[in-house]
């Protein structure tokens, strides 16, 4: 028996860090958190100073077990969980768990997984941080208690089945405020003057922009039409040096932006790829909002950029972390070894690191020198001066290796920026010809609406959450329903196009999309709802420098500056009584508006959230006949529905003709618009109107789905037509009435027998569970029937 056993959190970690220790050392892995408060209402005893009542949940018993009995023989339990506040408390579950005793346990924490690193933290062993404990038991603590409170109210006043949270709540809110102002917006449009120029009689054409833009279009046809017979020069040129430097190494918020932009993954998806890197041992802790470098990893950097690119190329740089709140010693995500270029593993891991590498690297590297030529055009005619710009890299420094995105790149799509173009030769009083001018109408825009990772942003920005909460955050509030992460198709809008031919000002109206999202966060109906009811009646707990001041508190506990149960008590006792209050008086919200009177009844037209979400409805509970109800359709919300879009609503399910002499009729169902034909059900394509299909379209659909479902079957068996082996996502498989079964690695599926489909359909676990689960049910029935016998 091993003498040490060392407990970290991941089996992945264990795995690396006991390729480092020798063999008097036995790494186990608690597979994280071991217990957690228990479910029920008395987790918690106020009373008694927020005392908690843990439990060790069944999946992970036998951890527990296993555990208990090596501490038990080993000589030191050496505890070497994460190094900020939930590791902590993840250290000190396992001492109180385990039973460990004080003089044999040692806490341990490192920031990156090597070697050295582990040797460091093993000869510098600590005591646990109870300071950082109660950190994170008060942001538990505090979290249970909203969450326990709020969410019965909910379900009494809002629809059952809700749930809120402190943080989720604040970003619902961030996410409808949003919303809202975007709705509210109203385009202004103007018109952009953009010129083509050549210097004398060169051939080289450059661009110059009027640096205000009109709001009137006989203003911008004016400009056009002084500019026919205006005479055009080199009024001033100036020339000046500019200097970029790189963005500091990143932090868990920047990581998350970044991989949005470069990599298109999501924040959840940033992470688990950082975690397998992390405990690959391929960089370090990676949730951090320090952007500081170590000594050590300074000079590696140092090392690399001298050798890879020259000296000239290097300088070293020490960023300081603005934030704050910024509440654990750690270091930015780097590399852990800046030798390594890449590493094995997964494309979405290589990807990922290649990304993180490239931002060390550059941080320590010098600053792109450009140089920026502005050219000012005087008009004869006019006092205004169009604005000519162009820019020359004279060093490209950092931007050899890394270029930083912005969110606003993707929003740019109209817009073409001067910069980065070269002007040619140019000199001051030097006449020009204009070679072609427009004047194009543009529209203002409203404020964007949040990506994954501009919302991660914001919240850093306001104060809200910890690098540990954030993609957390953002998951549970999708899964709740109140937003939806997706891509809307743009709307076609027309504007105007003044430009100079033959020497007369000729209009021309074309056609663009605009308004197309991909990936962005939208409010749903019960999300605008629940967030309109928390604003309502616990405006200070979603309150943005209420819920800020919260975790600066958080961060004082961790500091041994604040007891962290007075913190509590101080935050429940105003809760409660608001919590009280509502129950109380508060009536129960419906989020229901008025959209008119049906024509055809003379009923009442309203919208509101019903028992399986928004909908439509012609008449009222009063009335003799039943009210007619519709869903409202994706895109379409309770605040901005109109009349008429309601009342579409109500046109289908329309019957669009026969086909084999049986009825095709087109609704939209829980996944979208489809079209049902004898029993079975086909989805629309994706952008088509279900108002605007024909008895054609639907034909033709439901051919092409036939088609595609014969060529994906392979091959069926003669024994048993239930039983086929299909194309599917990950290659071939076996449909086996309603289950589906794996082939076999490495099995030519040409010699596959019904014999075969059997034992591999008995073997398959899921297979097994659904007749385990048939047999019970059957079970169950007999012994109901035999009761029913017995009492005759």
């Amino acid at each position: 028996m091993a003498k040490n056993l060392l407990i970290v959190e991941s089996p992945a970690k264990a795995k690396t860090i006991e390729g480092y220790l020798g063999k008097d050392f036995l790494v186990k892995s608690s597979y994280g958190h071991i217990r957690d408060l228990v479910k029920t209402d008395d987790a918690i005893d106020i009373e008694n100073n927020f005392e908690q009542k843990y439990e060790v949940p069944s999946d992970k018993k036998a951890v527990v077990s296993e555990l208990k009995k090596l501490a038990k023989n080993a000589e030191t339990v050496w505890l070497a969980s994460d190094e900020d506040r939930e590791g902590e408390a993840i250290s000190w579950h396992l001492f109180e768990t385990l039973s460990l005793k004080d003089d044999k346990t040692k806490r341990i924490v490192f920031h990156e997984i090597t070697k050295p690193a582990i040797m460091r933290a093993i000869e510098e062993p600590r005591k646990i941080d109870y300071n950082l404990v109660n950190a994170q038991q008060a942001r538990r603590v505090l979290d249970r208690l909203v969450g326990f409170e709020l969410s019965p109210v909910l379900w009494k006043k809002v629809k059952p089945s809700l749930s809120a949270g402190r943080v989720q709540s604040v970003a619902v809110r961030l996410i409808v405020e949003r919303e809202r102002e975007i709705n509210k917006f109203t385009a202004e449009a103007s018109f952009k003057i953009v010129a083509q120029f050549t210097p004398g009689n060169g051939r080289e054409q450059f661009k110059a922009e009027l640096p205000q833009r009109f709001e009137q279009k006989s203003d911008a046809e004016t400009f056009l039409r002084d500019s026919i017979q205006a005479s055009f020069a080199v009024s001033s040129l100036e020339k000046r040096p500019g200097k970029r430097s790189p963005a500091a190494p990143f932090t868990t918020s920047t990581l998350q932006q970044e991989a949005s932009r470069k990599l298109s993954f999501s924040v959840a998806r940033t992470m688990q790829v950082a975690q397998r890197l992390y405990e690959a041992g391929h960089i370090t802790y990676m949730r951090t909002d320090s952007v500081n470098l170590s000594d050590t990893a300074i000079q590696a950097a140092q090392q690399e950029i001298v050798n890879a690119y020259g000296e000239n190329y290097y300088k070293q740089r020490r960023y300081k972390t603005k934030s704050a709140g910024a509440q654990e010693a750690h270091e930015a995500i780097r590399p852990t070894y800046f030798s390594h270029h890449t590493v094995e593993g997964d494309p979405a891991e290589r990807r990922l690191y290649e990304l993180i590498w490239k931002r060390a690297i550059a941080s320590q590297m010098s600053e792109a020198e450009f140089e920026k030529t502005t050219a000012k055009i005087s008009v004869s005619t006019r006092r205004e001066e169009l604005v000519a710009t162009g820019e020359v890299m004279r060093f490209d420094g950092f931007l050899k290796v890394y270029m930083e995105s912005t969110d606003e790149e993707s929003d740019n799509t109209n817009e073409q920026n001067g910069d980065n173009t070269l002007l040619p030769p140019l000199n001051k009083d030097q006449s020009l010809t204009l070679k072609a001018m427009n004047a194009t109408e543009r529209f203002s825009r409203p404020p964007a609406r949040y990506t994954e990772a501009s919302l991660v942003k914001k919240l850093e920005e306001l104060g809200i959450g910890r690098p540990s909460t954030y993609a957390p955050t953002i998951s549970t509030i999708q899964n709740r329903g109140y937003v939806v992460k997706e891509d809307r198709d743009g709307r076609e809008r027309q504007f105007v196009v003044l430009q100079i031919v033959d020497n007369k000002v000729v209009e021309e109206t074309k056609t663009e999309t605009t308004g197309a999202e991909r990936a962005k966060m939208f409010p749903t109906d019960i999300g605008v709802l629940v967030n309109d009811f928390l604003v309502e009646h616990f405006h200070d707990i979603i309150d943005y420098n209420f819920t800020a001041k919260v975790e600066k508190e958080f961060d004082e506990i961790a500091q041994g500056g604040k007891e962290w149960t007075m913190m509590l008590k101080d935050f429940y006792e105003p809760f409660h009584q608001g919590i009280q209050d509502t129950l109380e008086h508060a009536d129960r919200a419906s989020h229901e508006r008025q959209l008119g009177t049906d024509p055809a009844t003379g009923k009442p037209v309203s919208v509101r959230v019903g028992r399986f979400g928004p909908l439509v409805q012609i008449g009222s509970a009063d009335d003799e006949e039943k009210p007619r109800f519709a869903s409202l359709r994706k895109g379409q919300m309770i605040e901005t529905i109109t009349f008429d879009e309601a009342m579409d609503l109500f046109k289908l399910p329309k019957k669009v003709g026969l086909f084999e002499d049986k009825e095709m009729t087109v609704a939209i169902g829980r996944f979208g618009p489809y079209i049902r034909h004898a029993s079975a059900f086909y989805s629309l394509p994706k952008g088509m109107d279900p108002m605007d299909v024909t008895e054609q379209d639907a034909i033709q659909i439901i051919q092409e789905k036939r088609q595609k479902d014969r060529e994906k079957v392979i091959r069926v068996f003669e024994e048993n037509p239930d039983a086929q082996i299909e194309n599917g996502r990950w290659g071939p498989f076996i449909r086996f009435g309603k289950q589906n079964v794996k082939i076999p690695k490495g099995t030519d599926i040409n010699k596959i027998t019904y014999e075969d489909v059997l034992k591999w359909a008995e073997a398959d676990p899921k297979g097994k569970a659904k007749a385990a689960a048939k047999a019970a049910t059957a079970k169950k029935a007999t012994k109901k029937t035999t009761s029913t016998k017995s009492k005759k």
